[in-house]
């Protein structure tokens, strides 16, 4: 606390290590942090905890990508998208998001988060959220192949994303722009999808093959004279 807001007995700003309008949505991030672990939820804590543990290595996703599977067409497509989304989603958070900010994890003992809503602590630095993203890219790209599972996956993405910031390992901005990166992950892999079954349907024929355009009006011409010849 600084001596001036000593003096007038007002709250001390949290530390931040950033300058400028970053470093006031910082202190805004760590007061929504503080205000969710001082808020005693002792009946969703076990629940949420498990939640999160449950998302750990996308253990959930994974289960439930394998269910889809199982049933061909569209369910099976949908599990391919979303554990493509996954793949992109998580490799975009964890090896490039985390070394741009190398955001340090919160403080857990620091603000007195209850030990009744713990998980284990990651050794990896806190920004972006890795649980979140692989929640959303998941939930967006079978969502979007499977309409009517868009809203229950979504509520569950929804619910491991504040798990994160629930049990204290990560801060609310940590989770925010991973579920970002997540849905933009899942578009990136449904367009990126779509490109290439246009560019392999306008390139394959019916025989199954791929054929130019001037060979095959090379082939038509033939035909056409060989059956003139047959009629002579």
């Amino acid at each position: 606390m600084d001596e001036d807001a000593a003096g007038r007995g007002e709250p001390a700003s949290p530390a931040t290590i950033y300058g400028g309008a970053l470093g006031e949505l910082d202190q805004i991030d760590q007061a929504v942090y503080r205000a969710i672990a001082a808020t005693p939820s002792p009946s969703l804590d076990l629940v949420l905890s498990r939640l999160s543990s449950a998302a750990d290595h996308s253990k959930l996703w994974f289960a439930v990508a394998a269910a889809l599977a199982l049933k061909p067409g569209r369910p099976r497509r949908a599990a391919v998208l979303g554990v493509a989304s996954i793949g992109l989603a998580s490799a975009t958070a964890n090896l490039v998001g985390k070394g741009l900010l190398r955001r340090a994890r919160p403080d857990r003992a620091g603000v007195n988060v209850p030990a009744g809503r713990m998980v284990r602590m990651p050794g990896s630095t806190s920004f972006p959220s890795g649980h979140s993203a692989s929640a959303f890219a998941f939930a967006t790209a079978v969502g979007d192949e499977l309409p009517l599972a868009w809203l229950p996956l979504h509520a569950v993405a929804a619910a491991i994303t504040y798990s994160r910031v629930h049990t204290g390992v990560h801060y609310p901005g940590d989770v925010l722009v991973g579920s970002l990166m997540g849905t933009g992950a899942a578009v990136a892999v449904r367009y990126t999808g779509r490109a290439l079954t246009r560019r392999s349907a306008s390139r394959s024929q019916p025989g199954g093959y791929t054929m130019s355009g001037s060979a095959g009006a090379v082939l038509s011409a033939n035909t056409k004279r060989e059956r003139g010849r047959k009629r002579r």
